[in-house]
């Protein structure tokens, strides 16, 4: 598959290093675009890529591309995905897709009524100690899965800071990496929550900084996440059975799990990345474009919809729905 990246920043980085490795399974970097000309053209020539364009409808235009990788800012998701539709290519956009459900919604459809593929970004769904988990849980070997919590933190100062965090950018903790949370959340538990209670605290840009989520799903069952852009946290996730806790060293970056039951010795489960982790969705996405389909039965649109919804109701129990929109 020929990709075309759209933006230069690290996630881009991270891409497109990945498709270099990738380039024995017929992977390959086509074409880079930013707003930038001269950053294009230095990103471009950093990981041997034919053409930089200095606009992204020039990459979106480009005939020469098949899918786009699209890692612009938060607030651009919509429209960078819809541009790309629009000129006939299949996407790959970061997380979050979009910055609230409806837009996701409409660019869902729009893919369908074109019969071009898209997908969210959600890399970690695709690792396959997630498999392993999820068998886990189905099999009920150690009775109901009754809680689980999952806690993510970094510190960012400077422009970065400002880039994580300002809303006419799509900013805040929840939406940037509070995400990785409710998606590993929902995929253990198997849908949406009941209900949910939550305590936030605002920064100086009016966006959540720091946040503390209890969530109520069918049958009793419980979970709490933390996400915060201004302490750093250790990405770990634990899982509580009727007969077993499960804990995940780092839930983001799944490669390992000690599984500890209430009768038996408790044992490590590992399962590395051929690369980095990022390979993996590429996968997918080749697979089915080649299959002419419009999306994953993995990371399904629905699955990308209900955790952008339940982000959407919880921003508005703040106050802070559409404050960037």
């Amino acid at each position: 598959m020929n990709w075309g990246i759209m933006a230069t920043g690290t996630i881009a980085e991270k891409f497109a290093k990945t498709i270099i490795n990738m380039r024995s399974e017929g992977e390959r970097l086509a074409a880079v675009g930013s707003r930038d000309k001269d950053r294009a053209k230095a990103f471009a020539e950093k990981y041997e890529i034919e053409k930089s364009y200095g606009s992204y409808e020039e990459l979106a235009a480009d005939p020469n591309v098949d899918a786009v990788y699209i890692a612009t800012p938060n607030n651009l998701h919509y429209e960078n995905t819809m541009l790309c539709l629009n000129a006939g290519k299949h996407v790959l956009c970061e997380k979050p897709f979009t910055t609230c459900a409806e837009d996701a919604e409409k660019l869902y459809q729009a893919a369908d009524e074109k019969g071009l593929f898209v997908m969210e970004g959600f890399w970690t769904r695709f690792l396959p100690l997630y498999d392993e988990l999820l068998k886990i849980v189905g099999s009920k070997q150690f009775g109901e899965l009754r809680h689980a919590r999952c806690d993510y933190g970094f510190i960012a100062n400077g422009e970065r800071r400002e880039r994580k965090l300002l809303s006419e950018l799509g900013g805040g903790a929840l939406l940037d990496i509070g995400i990785y949370n409710l998606g590993f959340l929902r995929l253990i538990m198997g849908g949406d929550p009941e209900a949910f209670e939550s305590e936030v605290r605002l920064n100086e840009y009016g966006t959540d900084e720091f946040s503390v989520i209890q969530l109520r799903y069918p049958g009793g069952r419980t979970a709490h996440s933390l996400q915060t852009i201004g302490l750093q946290i250790e990405r770990r996730a634990a899982l509580y059975f009727d007969k077993a806790s499960i804990y995940l060293p780092d839930f983001q970056a799944a490669y390992s799990m000690t599984v500890d039951p209430v009768d038996g010795a408790s044992y490590e489960v590992k399962s590395p990345p051929d690369i980095n982790g990022f390979e993996y969705e590429i996968r997918e996405v080749t697979r089915l474009v080649g299959a002419g389909k419009t999306h994953s039965n993995i990371f399904r649109p629905e699955d990308s919809i209900a955790v952008l919804r339940l982000m959407d109701n919880i921003r508005r129990s703040w106050g802070m729905m559409f404050s960037f929109e």
